[in-house]
């Protein structure tokens, strides 16, 4: 099982905004939504960009070049052009520290 990664602390991500971090060499983005953290693989599965530059709307982020939508949460798609889901990671909130593991391969 891949470590837990220290990405930041809980008050350097504030609701409603992101930061990308490197997580064993994943790009992952991981977001505030209103006190509870997510974190999603930054990479738009529809055509390979990063979609943590897009826009939130509710719990989804929308791809700036083509407009695909995925769920923050689960990392679905909830708009075309994308039909594959973005990979997420777990999250972990320790002495006011956000953790994100890499369990992809496990």
């Amino acid at each position: 099982m891949g470590d837990w990664v220290e990405v930041c602390s809980k008050d350097e991500v504030g609701p409603g905004q992101h930061k990308v971090v490197d997580v064993d060499g994943a790009m992952v983005a991981v977001f505030n939504l209103n006190g509870d953290f997510y974190a999603i693989e930054d990479v738009c599965t529809h055509d390979g960009s990063e979609i943590a530059i897009g826009c939130i709307i509710g719990d989804d982020i929308e791809c700036p070049r083509h407009g695909a939508r995925f769920c923050i949460k689960t990392g679905a798609v909830t708009a075309p052009p994308a039909y594959e889901p973005i990979d997420i990671f777990p999250v972990m909130v320790l002495d006011q520290v956000v953790y994100v593991q890499d369990n992809r391969w496990d």
